[in-house]
């Protein structure tokens, strides 16, 4: 496949290009935990171990910009915000899932877990 530009940044293939929506540390925890259910931020914040206020806002306000998260605001005082994952980004879910169960074999082969 030849190389690509998309939104000024050049990609060399699809693989780069798919890892670049949802790639790094925390994209992936954040899909992982909207596939069966809608969460506050501050629900998303306990349930993600060790991730800061600004990076938590910054990947979900990437994946709400590429569209595999939705952020609903309501009108209420004090203000309330609820993110779910849409149709796109639910067709990342079972690409998340082979990478977990090979990220799991890898674990198993070098005696992490058993």
């Amino acid at each position: 496949m030849p190389e690509f530009l998309y939104n000024n940044k050049l990609y060399y293939n699809p693989v780069e290009f798919a890892m670049d929506r949802i790639g790094g540390t925390w994209k992936i925890p954040i899909l992982w935990r909207l596939q069966n259910r809608v969460m506050r931020y501050g629900e998303l914040k306990k349930d993600i171990p060790h991730i800061t206020d600004k990076m938590l806002t910054s990947q979900l306000r990437e994946l709400e910009k590429e569209g595999f998260v939705h952020r609903e605001v309501y009108a209420v005082v004090p203000p309330k915000v609820e993110y779910s994952i849409t149709a796109k980004g639910k067709r990342t879910i079972p690409v998340i899932e082979t990478i977990r169960n090979y990220g799991l074999s890898l674990m198993t082969e070098e005696n992490i877990i058993e």
